[in-house]
């Protein structure tokens, strides 16, 4: 029976000693194994893990290892289990945790701080300087610690947002795509209302950054990118504009449709350098650039028109500075329906299907969320 030292728990909701989680051996090999049901410490909970969305960088990191990193090193072989973009249920709470109750619905950030550091007393905590070091109490989970394709994780509480109860399961596990692209906003500083913003790449975070930029007000927003399909839906976000690179002057549209200055702000979501000086160029003087995208390659950029033109650019990693709560109560207020990028649901049981169908694009697919509850699978789950 599940019943460390100092944990509270609850008959309501009976935990297991071991779980069913996937292991990461060699690269692309996930393995569906038994592990120990991780304990919560100090100021934090045991979260049980009711959906889980596919990130690009959960597959990058299933095949290359990087950017995750156990013990200083690639996370092969190292009974690692990653994924980061979950929700689920509070199930058990560390010694001295008052803050969350057992049952409430909780959405997580990735990234904890080790709450010592200088960034992470600057609030930077996804820049914490003991990234990587659990025995400082720094927790990236799916990067630097278990992550969430499996049946239970450990989630310190400064991580957690409440979910209403008005919102589903699949929808919330969105929450960390939206606060990437909030935290991208945060960090340009000054937005938005009024303000004109581009957001280049209409993959998850491209398309949940025009949908927070017109919530937040921003006037015109304009999404660039070649497929026709995903333009469409980031139309039905909020986008005034969308262009399709393949067939019109990205930059050309851009400085059209702002008097000829460019855009105050650019968010840059598809990481090549094609785009990246695409994004310069769309500035406007005095303008802000955010990089939300790992470009695979070294990138050559027009750094010249930067300093020229006082271009100021932000890189940003995950979704720092609280921004999921703020990315929840846009949701929960109805301000942007996050749904419309959640294209195919599997259960936990067929994450390699999941997995298939983020990294071939299988039928478009765009946001694939893994399920361990069966009531909230859509009627319309994709199969073999």
């Amino acid at each position: 029976m599940y019943k460390p030292a100092g944990v509270k728990t609850s008959p309501e909701f009976a935990v297991p000693t071991h779980m069913k989680a996937w292991v990461l051996g060699d690269p692309d090999q996930l393995l569906l194994r038994e592990k120990p049901t991780p304990i919560p410490r100090r100021a934090e909970v045991l979260v049980r893990i009711d959906a889980v969305a596919i990130c690009a960088t959960d597959l990058e990191i299933i095949h290359g290892g990087s950017p995750a990193s156990i013990g200083g090193g690639l996370p092969f072989n190292k009974d690692f289990t990653p994924g980061h973009e979950y929700m689920g249920t509070v199930a058990a709470l560390g010694p001295d945790v008052d803050e969350f109750g057992i049952g409430e619905r909780v959405s997580v950030e990735i990234h904890a701080g080790c709450g010592q550091c200088k960034r992470c007393r600057q609030g930077m905590y996804t820049s914490c300087l003991n990234y990587g070091k659990p025995e400082k109490g720094h927790r990236a989970n799916g990067f630097t610690t278990d992550g969430g394709f499996a049946e239970y994780a450990v989630n310190h509480i400064n991580t957690l947002a409440r979910v209403p109860d008005t919102m589903s399961d699949a929808e919330a596990t969105l929450v960390v795509t939206a606060g990437t692209s909030m935290y991208g906003l945060t960090e340009l500083g000054g937005l938005v209302a009024g303000e004109s913003v581009v957001v280049i790449g209409p993959g998850p975070i491209g398309l949940l950054a025009v949908a927070v930029a017109k919530a937040l007000g921003a006037s015109p927003v304009i999404l660039t990118g070649t497929r026709n399909r995903r333009l469409a839906i980031g139309k039905e976000l909020g986008a005034d504009r969308v262009v399709n690179i393949a067939e019109e002057d990205a930059v050309d549209v851009v400085r059209a449709l702002t008097g000829g200055i460019g855009a105050d702000y650019v968010v840059e979501c598809a990481g090549t350098e094609a785009t990246v000086n695409q994004a310069i160029h769309m500035a406007n003087r005095g303008g802000k650039i955010c990089l939300a995208a790992f470009p695979h390659d070294p990138v050559t950029t027009d750094l010249a028109h930067l300093v020229k033109n006082n271009i100021y650019v932000y890189g940003i990693r995950g979704e720092g500075r609280s921004a999921t709560r703020r990315a929840m109560a846009l949701m929960a207020e109805k301000r942007f329906d996050a749904t419309k990028i959640h294209t195919h649901t599997f259960a936990l049981a067929d994450l390699p299907t999941a997995l298939r169908y983020a990294r071939d694009r299988v039928e478009d697919a765009i946001k694939v969320v893994v399920t361990t509850r069966q009531a909230n699978m859509l009627s319309g789950v994709a199969a073999e």
